[in-house]
């Protein structure tokens, strides 16, 4: 041809127009096509008026890269072919076109050239065209004077770097344009989107938590592990470039690139992609821009249509030999029940799969695929047939799979896939932690729209009747004595009304732990000294999931989201192979406990208080049947005793003992967990002895210390936000409110809130533990005591403490490592000491938590804008904070003791007569009392009246009313939502059953109900 056409309309491109502009028809009809086609601008855009391009109704999409010096030299860099398209925007995208004539291909190089010389055009630039290949005629679209986002083909084959040449140009350099000389070879670029093409390209948003690019193939992009993908930008997450010596060769290269390309967390189109690559429209280059439309991605989904109330992955044991550090095991709350599924489906017992609680989820199957539903006893329907629990279902392709409510009974349900769930893996384990934001499907629950991959088709075998859990509104929990039982800790008494009674699951429970409501103890002792003013306290010591853990007057069974570390004693813990009922325990249940052996015989309330065995001052602890807890020296802080800690530490990791799974050591403690089958409790407590008798004196122990000095804001406004949402949410008149620094002040004898400040900064905390609060959230201890402020935590617990939020709690020092409740008194705020997806800078690769054991943190001041600047900057590696190496020598910190004892004793008397005069008051004021009066179960439900015709709107478990949607004279619709309930840290709406009016409304917010509790009633609808 001797010149491009100027224009034409490509049917898949543009076919119409706002302008109701269309294709005309063959030439029979065309005067009436005429007609329309003048009316339609009329209407709008008067006068009338018709402009006739061609149709190419099977068009390509072909450019040509240009750049030019401004000066008239204009040089062109090959073509490419970008027809690969979807909603207009490009997706595949090669260099040189496949499939052009030589003829073609110089006239478009030529008229690319000639256009942009006659206008002096400078840098690079894109000219771009709608080419027929039946009849070989390219027309002219448009001018991208820019560099477009496929430029990097073009490098590849012409070996030059276009955004170089742009920047040398732009510096004022002369001779950057040069001819490139022609192609070599042929390369190939796929667009990552975050996009869900099976719903007409969605966008897709979320945290990803895994990103994977392979290695030899180019790829730009902006995302990794950790990133958060939103909506406000473009969708392209990245290029994926391979470059092959012809086109078979680079396309195959890319499709393999592709197919160890992951990125987890939201839904992308790189299934669409690799199935266009393999279309043989494509391969054989007879594609257009209508092609993509037509492809579809054959990848096995499996999509949420309905999250339900908590709906999450979990994998079983769950994430392993971290509880150290703070990172809880997660996994099954009722691992027998999910165990059981696996297996039935011939999986590994731990494979991925979805623990559902209280409303299950809706899923929808692209292919067949096996589950087992197990658990509580709940509505298990595909599409709209109920189908067995406890035995295997294959889900036709495109079916709906709906999981309901458990009815009376038990909590949880779950999912599980033939083959498992393919989900990454986060330190070991698949589980989600949702208060961490990591496991699972983008660390959280399912929400609706979510996409799930994995499952197939097994046969499978049903679990045989006698195995399936049974479950029942009263639950008997197989308890085992200790860690911190009677006399120490509780009196005799205590420990008798323990088992005796029937505790009643309380509404405020989730999977960090369930709590009960029953007898309040005696004690046997009157406070927990230096741990803090309530005899619950003690040193942060290590916590077995299952303990009984006494937060206060009320226990909590610590369940496995639980913390690791903590500041409460356990007079009991549930034998392992009992703690499944743990997770379906439901609001209201009641609880029974029944004194058990570690083998699970039955035994005495009372043999030995916990103790296992004693040698001189290192007492031995059974914490279960799976935790040997040893204690070293006296209920008092002594550094001595942690380095004896840290000794025995090292010594059970070099000996690499078989069956033992974590070692999480406290203040004065170190929890030795193991595997029952593979090393019984009993041949590691013998083990351990030996060891601790093999340590080295006490005044001989040096460890690495690093001091790690780290920005303060005092008193920052995240932290005044906490109190003010505990005062407005939970009690305004706790003693520590509205300021928790001058209470800091008035417990510790100080005369001015300027001497808290100028103590916590002229101290060195020495780290003790590291997840106190989770995530590599360090306890650490002033080295003098005379800097050692001393307090107690709040009681109830804030629901809400900002990430990295620093406070004091008994003796110790803590920095929250995420966002969630706490009860430690408020000083100030930091940067993160947790970076979960990427470590750099102070961050160790691999290590998520920035500190160590035995590190000095040393605080300097700065203001809550710095603050934020520098909490961004770490996680980026921009900051890094100050670390000096060195040691810590016992020896040596024995004898600064030594010499300022003095004055030290004459701190730590004034201190006391200040917390002694504290705790006085309290008593004075009623504060026990009002604790304990707070902890009183709710009040019986009222006898109501209902009209004839009406309803009686009821609370289906125990929880709190959270909120209100209706009034009374309030005209309602079956299934309108009338009010909220709160229970298990979730909300769930309380629906109209009936159409009817609110006669009368019984509950208000706040008010804790059970199961049974009239809320309101409902009179008949007027006719």
């Amino acid at each position: 041809m001797s010149r491009c056409r100027s224009s034409a309309t490509a049917r898949e491109r543009s076919s119409s127009s706002a302008t109701g502009a269309a294709p005309s028809p063959a030439p029979p009809k065309a005067p009436a096509a005429g007609g329309r086609a003048r009316g339609a601008p009329a209407a709008s855009f008067p006068p009338a008026g018709v402009f006739l391009e061609r149709l190419v109704e099977h068009a390509r999409h072909v450019e040509v890269q240009v750049f030019g010096d401004g000066a008239g030299k204009v040089v062109v860099l090959g073509d490419r072919d970008c027809s690969l398209q979807r909603r207009n925007q490009k997706v595949v995208e090669e260099a040189p076109a496949p499939g052009l004539p030589p003829h073609v291909r110089e006239q478009l190089a030529s008229n690319a050239r000639d256009l942009c010389a006659s206008v002096g055009y400078r840098s690079a630039g894109t000219v771009e065209f709608v080419y027929d290949a039946t009849r070989e005629e390219a027309y002219f679209l448009e001018v991208n004077t820019r560099l477009q986002v496929e430029h990097p083909v073009t490098e590849e084959i012409h070996g030059v770097d276009l955004v170089a040449w742009m920047l040398r140009l732009a510096r004022g350099e002369r001779d950057v344009v040069r001819d490139p000389g022609p192609p070599r070879g042929h390369a190939v670029e796929a667009r990552l989107y975050a996009e869900d093409p099976s719903r007409d390209h969605r966008p897709s948003a979320g945290l990803l938590t895994r990103v994977e690019f392979p290695q030899g193939v180019r790829v730009d992009g902006w995302v990794e592990t950790g990133t958060e993908v939103t909506t406000s930008y473009d969708p392209m997450l990245a290029k994926v470039i391979a470059y092959g010596s012809d086109r078979d060769h680079a396309l195959r290269r890319l499709d393999e690139a592709l197919a160890r390309t992951r990125v987890d967390g939201i839904e992308t189109n790189l299934g669409l992609v690799r199935a266009a690559l393999a279309d043989s429209r494509f391969v054989t280059a007879t594609h257009s821009t209508a092609t993509l439309a037509t492809v579809t991605d054959p990848t096995p989904r499996v999509e949420v249509v309905s999250g339900g109330t908590l709906t999450t992955v979990q994998d079983w044991p769950g994430r392993t030999g971290h509880w150290q550090v703070g990172v809880p095991p997660s996994g099954p709350m009722d691992d027998r029940s999910f165990r059981l599924g696996n297996r039935a489906l011939g999986n590994p017992e731990g494979a991925p799969g979805l623990e559902c609680t209280l409303q299950g989820p809706s899923l929808r199957f692209t292919h067949a695929t096996t589950v087992c539903v197990t658990g509580a006893p709940a509505p298990v329907t595909v599409d709209g047939t109920a189908v067995a629990r406890w035995e295997p279902v294959t889900v036709p392709a495109g079916s709906l799979l709906e999981i309901g409510a458990p009815g009376e009974h038990g909590l949880r349900t779950y999912v599980l896939f033939a083959g498992g769930l393919d989900v990454p893996a986060f330190l070991g384990s698949a589980s989600t932690f949702t208060l961490g934001r990591f496991g699972g499907h983008g660390g959280r629950a399912l929400r609706t729209g979510d996409v799930l991959h994995g499952g197939t088709v097994v046969e499978g075998t049903a679990v045989p009747v006698p195995d399936r859990p049974e479950f029942a509104p009263v639950w008997h929990l197989g308890a085992v004595e200790g860690p911190h039982a009677a006399p120490e800790f509780f009196t005799e008494d205590d420990i008798r009304d323990f088992y005796a009674a029937d505790w009643k699951v309380h509404f405020n429970s989730a999977r960090t732990g369930v709590r009960l409501v029953g007898p309040k103890p005696r004690w046997a002792r009157t406070d927990g000294g230096e741990a803090g003013l309530h005899p619950s306290n003690i040193h942060d010591t290590p916590y077995s999931v299952g303990a009984v853990d006494y937060t206060g007057d009320m226990p909590v069974l610590l369940g496995p989201d639980g913390p690791s570390l903590g500041g409460f004693v356990c007079p009991a813990t549930v034998l392992s192979s009992e703690r499944w009922k743990l997770g379906q325990l439901r609001p209201g249940d009641t609880v029974r406990f029944a004194p058990v052996a570690g083998d699970g015989t039955p035994r005495p309330a009372i043999v030995d208080g916990g103790v296992l065995a004693r040698d001189g001052d290192v007492t031995y602890r059974r914490s279960g049947d799976d935790n040997l807890l040893v204690e070293f020296g006296p209920l008092q802080l002594d550094l001595a005793l942690r380095m004896r800690v840290h000794a025995l530490m090292e010594a059970v990791t070099a000996a690499d003992l078989a069956g033992v799974t974590d070692l999480t050591p406290g203040i004065r403690s170190l929890q030795i967990r193991t595997d029952p089958g593979r090393l019984p409790q009993r041949e590691l407590l013998a083990v351990v002895r030996r060891m601790t008798a093999a340590l080295p004196p006490s005044d001989e122990l040096v460890v690495p210390s690093r001091t790690v000095h780290l920005p303060l804001s005092w008193d920052d406004p995240a932290t005044r936000e906490a109190i003010a949402r505990y005062m407005a949410g939970v009690r305004d008149d706790a003693p520590w409110c509205p300021w928790n620094i001058e209470f800091i002040r008035r417990v510790n004898g100080l005369d001015a809130v300027a001497d808290v400040y100028d103590t916590v900064f002229a101290a060195e905390y020495l780290v003790l533990g590291l997840g106190d609060v989770y995530l590599g959230a360090p306890v650490a201890t002033p080295l003098d005591p005379r800097h050692r402020l001393v307090t107690t935590k709040y009681n109830p617990a804030r629901t809400w403490t900002a990430e990295n939020s620093v406070g004091i709690g008994g003796a110790y020092l803590c920095v929250y490592g995420m966002e969630g409740p706490g009860g430690y008194q408020f000083v100030g705020r930091t940067t993160q000491v947790w970076s979960p997806w990427q470590q750099r800078g102070a961050f160790e690769p691999g290590s998520p938590w920035l500190l160590r054991f035995f590190d000095r943190i040393r605080w300097y001041p700065v203001d809550a804008d710095e603050l934020l600047e520098l909490r961004a900057d770490i996680i980026s590696g921009r900051f890094v904070p100050r670390v000096e190496e060195g040691t810590f020598s016992l020896a040596g910190y024995q004898a600064f003791l030594a010499e300022n004892a003095g004055p030290i004793t004459e701190f730590r008397s004034r201190q006391q007569s200040a917390f002694t005069a504290e705790r006085d008051a309290w008593e004075a004021a009623g504060e026990f009392a009002r604790a304990a009066a707070a902890e009183a179960p709710a009040a019986p439900p009222a006898e109501v009246a209902v009209p004839p015709g009406g309803r009686l709107v009821e609370a289906e478990f125990a929880a709190s009313v959270w909120q209100l949607n209706v009034a009374p004279g309030d005209e309602v619709t079956a299934g309108q939502p009338l009010l909220a309930l709160e229970a298990m840290k979730m909300e769930s709406r309380v629906h109209a059953p009936v159409d009817g009016v609110v006669a009368q409304v019984l509950a208000r917010p706040g008010d804790q109900v059970e199961a049974g509790t009239a809320l309101l009633v409902l009179a008949p609808a007027a006719s």
